[in-house]
């Protein structure tokens, strides 16, 4: 009996240090403040997003929030308000599944805001489909979308450096492959519509996130603008809202014991946001709030080059 009694206090001392040291992780030290400072937080009506916004607001930046729906996005401004305190908030459209949306949004944004010092790159789609340019859904709203409005808003990030892009990727970009093949003919990731192959599609969107921030870098060299890709952890918020129901059903016990809140997952956001002295590791991939290694795939420069010269194609840039 005492040995069983043993093993269970031993299993619930193990249950909650893997809890509180692993799963709620790390905080944002920084004590940086933002008055003056504005920021973009794309997907900010909900999740990390909405936490984010909220986050940089008490510090005082303007925010701009961007967000596809407009009814959702200035119901969660008002949320952000109230628990920010700031009146510096602002909402505009941008539906990152559409190429001319983010083109209005950016030629919007430019004429009204006369700086832009972080750009956070958080919107994000766990779901099949097609955009409204044709893309398969994943790769044009967690890619495509946020590579056309990080170009077209380099120039402003450039003139108020230091100045910083933050992406938010995901540690299931292990996972990843970027299929050149399916991407030239199919312009997707993937095509099936399986649990296992909408995973595997979502793995290979995340890293096109990382190797797009690998290859930014590169090319923002001799500026005083840095980028970051991040994962947040696993967070319980609406990302797999349009997941199939046997999906959402799995989730739901290891939601429960296993994933952060959206406060602890935006901790490694607000890092890369604010951390003093992180500009030597532009280009770097984080979690945890701390650099992390990725495997080769991750920063292969040819494969890199490759995706941004192809997104470069899509987007009408090249």
């Amino acid at each position: 009996m005492i040995s069983v009694l043993l093993l269970v206090a031993a299993v619930l001392v193990a249950a909650y240090v893997f809890r509180h040291v692993v799963v709620n992780g790390k905080r944002c030290t920084s004590t940086a403040l933002l008055h003056g400072k504005t920021v973009i937080v794309t997907g900010s009506n909900t999740g990390i997003g909405k936490v984010t916004a909220t986050e940089l607001a008490k510090r005082g930046a303007r925010v701009i929030m961007a967000c596809r729906s407009r009814q959702r996005g200035e119901a969660a401004l008002e949320e952000v308000q109230r628990d920010s305190g700031s009146n510096q908030l602002v909402f505009m459209q941008l539906d990152l599944g559409s190429l001319s949306s983010v083109r209005s949004f950016a030629e919007a944004f430019l004429k009204s805001e006369s700086r832009l010092d972080i750009l956070v790159n958080n919107a994000g789609v766990y779901v099949q489909g097609r955009t409204e340019d044709g893309l398969g859904m994943m790769f044009g709203v967690n890619h495509v979308g946020h590579f056309l409005l990080t170009n077209l808003l380099l120039g402003r990030l450039k003139e108020r450096g230091p100045s910083r892009v933050v992406n938010v990727s995901s540690m299931l970009h292990r996972f990843g492959k970027i299929d050149f093949d399916c991407l030239n003919t199919h312009k997707a990731l993937g095509l099936g519509g399986s649990i296992p192959e909408v995973f595997r599609v979502y793995a290979d969107s995340k890293l096109c996130n990382v190797l797009f921030t690998h290859q930014l870098a590169k090319r923002l060299q001799g500026t005083e603008v840095t980028c970051y890709s991040l994962h947040p952890g696993a967070i319980d918020t609406d990302l797999m809202r349009n997941a199939r129901s046997l999906m959402q059903m799995l989730m739901k016990p290891v939601k429960l014991f296993f994933f952060k809140n959206p406060l602890q997952g935006a901790q490694t956001t607000l890092h890369c946001a604010l951390q003093e002295g992180i500009e030597p590791l532009s280009g770097r991939y984080f979690s945890n709030c701390t650099v992390r290694d990725v495997g080769a795939k991750a920063k292969d420069d040819a494969v890199a080059k490759k995706l941004w010269e192809l997104s470069e194609r899509l987007c009408g840039l090249a």
